[in-house]
């Protein structure tokens, strides 16, 4: 499929875009461009329609993976700043794309939302559908907003998104670094390895589901805290990478 990563040439898009490369023809549409010179791009922002139409233009669909200045995951802390570009991104950039996507005849999508729409230092979470998006941080509250216009163009419009609410993204290196962590702060982040990651969204943009769904994507192998059912039901996906990394290399 052609498909287009919105913000791909970030942090996320970065570590992934390797992996969906092998699979689909890739366009990023970012203010910088993609690591990977072979990769198409269009420069420009999530808040301009003009560029998000040059992106979108002969796609299939797309993966929303534009985010910036995230704020503090357990406090309403923010500045000026925080406010307004969280707004851009998370709300006015996922509504204007979703806007050209509909009138360009694109009908399903993948959206980046984040474990931080959720109050985090929680010990359990039992469910995507059962948990109040809660988080009192400016960047949680608008990736929950987000969903919100999501689940909007999928009631009003037929559309089908699958919102993928990640956590702790993490390149192999950091991932062998982190996993094995203690939990010393009230949040603790289940790290998610590259690979891990870029299976999920693989698996989202072929997904088959009918209107809005939103699945936790997380590193959490053995489900202590983090029930990783719906995401297996939905995309038959599961974090894996503990199974083909070395016992040896995992210790390190």
């Amino acid at each position: 499929m052609k498909l287009l990563l919105v913000g791909g040439a970030g942090r996320v898009g970065t570590m992934t875009a390797p992996y969906l490369k092998s699979k689909h023809q890739l366009r990023v549409l970012d203010v910088v461009p993609p690591h990977d010179p072979e990769i198409e791009y269009i420069e420009g922002s999530v808040t301009d329609p003009g560029a998000i139409q040059r992106a979108l233009k002969g796609m299939d669909t797309f993966i929303y993976m534009a985010m910036k200045n995230p704020t503090s995951e357990i406090s309403s802390a923010a500045t000026f700043e925080d406010i307004v570009v969280n707004h851009q991104v998370n709300i006015m950039g996922v509504h204007l794309l979703l806007h050209v996507a509909k009138e360009e005849g694109i009908q399903r999508g993948v959206y980046t939302s984040t474990f931080t729409v959720h109050e985090r230092t929680r010990n359990h979470f039992p469910s995507e559908d059962e948990l109040p998006l809660d988080n009192p941080s400016v960047y949680g509250l608008t990736k929950g907003f987000g969903e919100q216009i999501c689940r909007y163009f999928c009631r009003e419009h037929r559309m089908s998104i699958m919102a993928l609410r990640i956590t702790g993204p993490s390149t192999r290196a950091q991932w062998l670094e982190r996993r094995n962590q203690p939990k010393l702060n009230p949040v603790h982040i289940w790290w998610t390895d590259e690979e891990d990651l870029a299976h999920a969204y693989l698996a989202a943009v072929s997904a088959t589901q009918t209107g809005f769904e939103a699945v936790f994507i997380a590193g959490d192998e053995q489900q202590q805290e983090i029930n990783l059912s719906k995401a297996r039901r939905l995309l038959g996906w599961q974090p894996l990478t503990h199974t083909c990394v070395s016992p040896l290399e995992q210790d390190k």
